[in-house]
């Protein structure tokens, strides 16, 4: 068996004294792991760091072995990620998340945003607004996404301004100014592109709504934490002294 596609490693861990397993999120395939021969190495460290962007070519006797990677770094991002300090925290939330989908299910849409934020991660105002939207598409992957298309109370597809933690469906100013204390904010950027940055308040907004939702729906049927990686990138996001 053998294929080759485009990846970006998600982690790495030590097999034996030479060797490691790396752990790619691929365009066609997946998340996919695989043997580097010698990639326990030093000469291969500054290669398989997480947020690199690689051309892999996977071979295995069978289709369901572990199988061996054969990388070539074809964007390597290591050392403009280590000047940032939300950076490794954004790496590690997206890969908590990424393991939550079956391993070697193809998922292209979350391979290209991935590709995405991996590319603007030192660009701090962009973060917290692709983290939260890749969140969403996380959420609709996985079964549970937000229907925020239109209001769940009239149908309308206007002034959309709260999501009901409920249903998880969008509501106008109209139909949810009596109960706004009971619901979330709905920022404009998780319904249409944006010209500039949103505001801190907004990807604070985003960031609780997707996070409530992750939350009910996701970790907390399989018995799992929220990542606390998760926590220290908000963190991060919303100091105000970077």
């Amino acid at each position: 068996m053998e294929w080759t596609d485009e990846g970006i490693i998600l982690g790495v861990r030590r097999l034996g004294e030479a060797n490691a397993i790396v752990e790619l999120m691929t365009a066609a395939h997946g998340r996919h792991l695989g043997i580097v021969r010698g990639g326990g190495s030093r000469r291969q460290a500054s290669n398989l760091q997480q947020g690199n962007g690689v051309r892999a070519v996977w071979r295995a006797r069978l289709d369901e072995h572990l199988g061996s990677y054969a990388l070539e770094v074809t964007t390597a991002r290591a050392d403009r990620m280590m000047a940032h300090a939300h950076a490794a925290f954004a790496l590690s939330h997206l890969g908590e998340l990424l393991r939550l989908l079956p391993e070697r299910d193809p998922h292209p849409e979350l391979h290209a945003a991935l590709a995405t934020i991996v590319d603007h991660l030192e660009h701090k105002p962009l973060v917290g607004m692709m983290i939260a939207r890749f969140e969403l598409m996380m959420l609709a992957e996985l079964g549970f996404g937000l229907d925020l298309a239109a209001c769940a109370a009239t149908g309308g597809r206007n002034d959309l301004l709260y999501v009901s933690p409920k249903s998880g469906r969008a509501v106008s100013r109209a139909a949810g100014e009596p109960w706004r204390t009971q619901l979330f904010n709905l920022p404009y950027f998780l319904m249409a592109e944006v010209a500039e940055p949103p505001a801190r308040e907004d990807i604070q907004a985003g960031l609780l709504l997707t996070g409530y939702f992750l939350e009910r729906r996701v970790f907390e049927p399989r018995a799992l934490p929220m990542p606390a990686s998760r926590e220290a990138l908000i963190a991060t996001l919303m100091r105000t002294d970077q």
